[in-house]
């Protein structure tokens, strides 16, 4: 991405969130109607952006991207630069850039997290109700977002109302099987160990409390096709997580692709790999619409 392009970008975001302007205009006439911060929940978390394109005829599916932040940090503003590089290539989404309940030392990751991902979904269907169309969602995360998106598209244990509208996942460094020896060095392994099921909860007598919050657990020939990218050089999330991922993608016989970039874990958003993820997972739909 050039430099005039990332200082146009910039320029928006600064509009948006300056002049709370309500609509913006990119690159070859493309022009989304913008709504920030809307609820979704009652508690403060659960907030959206909400990007619809000024042609709402035409709207084929619904990006949610959910940000990163090691289960514990991170804001959906994190992703707004990425969510408009984004529009520019798929002028025919509408996009949800979502907030959700962080943990804490006295809050779990699960369920959580995953509720608020239904619980926007959710939202997401009564706002499309009400413009006519119905939906299809591409679930888009990066890191920690990566693996609740993961998650919430393969999990059946969950009651999750909208996982049957899911098109697709992009997961981007997200980590698909925590029981990865290699993961185990993640530096905040601890946190992720001891916050990542709230156990005063119900969970089936059946299934190891270590498996639930495993994504590649889940997986059947019945999950959503998935689009995966990894850095080389990433000292957060390991390598080690695509291959796993994508052979268990594969003995499922899940649609799926998955690239390495060059590259640390926050790499993929720097000017030379995000034109390569956006336009890997545009041929990505492509395919997945073939099927």
């Amino acid at each position: 991405m050039s430099m005039k392009k990332n200082l146009k970008l910039l320029f928006l975001i600064l509009i948006i969130f300056s002049c709370k302007e309500k609509t913006i205009r990119l690159n070859n006439n493309i022009s989304f109607d913008v709504q920030k911060n809307i609820s979704y929940g009652k508690n403060s978390a659960q907030q959206l952006d909400l990007y619809f394109p000024k042609n709402k005829n035409s709207i084929k599916g619904i990006f949610v991207i959910v940000h990163g932040g090691g289960w514990k940090a991170g804001d959906k503003s994190d992703l707004t630069r990425f969510a408009l590089s984004m529009m520019e290539k798929f002028p025919d989404h509408a996009f949800a850039n979502i907030n959700y309940r962080l943990a804490n030392n006295s809050s779990f990751i699960l369920p959580n997290q995953t509720d608020d991902i239904d619980n926007a979904l959710d939202f997401l269907v009564k706002k499309s109700v009400e413009m006519k169309f119905i939906p299809q969602f591409i679930l888009l995360g990066n890191s920690a977002g990566a693996h609740l998106s993961m998650l919430y598209g393969y999990n059946r244990l969950f009651d999750d109302k909208h996982r049957t509208k899911i098109k697709a996942i992009v997961n981007i460094v997200g980590p698909a099987d925590l029981s990865d020896p290699n993961f185990k060095n993640y530096s905040d392994y601890d946190f992720v160990e001891k916050h990542m099921i709230d156990l005063t909860k119900p969970t089936p007598t059946d299934i190891p409390n270590q498996d639930i919050p495993n994504p590649v657990y889940w997986i059947n020939k019945n999950s959503p096709p998935t689009i995966s990218f990894y850095g080389n050089n990433d000292q957060v999330i390991p390598l080690s997580q695509k291959k796993i991922l994508d052979s268990v993608l594969n003995k499922n016989q899940v649609f799926n692709q998955s690239y390495e970039f060059p590259g640390g874990h926050l790499d993929w958003n720097n000017k030379k790999n995000a034109p390569f993820i956006i336009n890997s997972i545009n041929e990505f739909l492509m395919h997945t619409d073939e099927k």
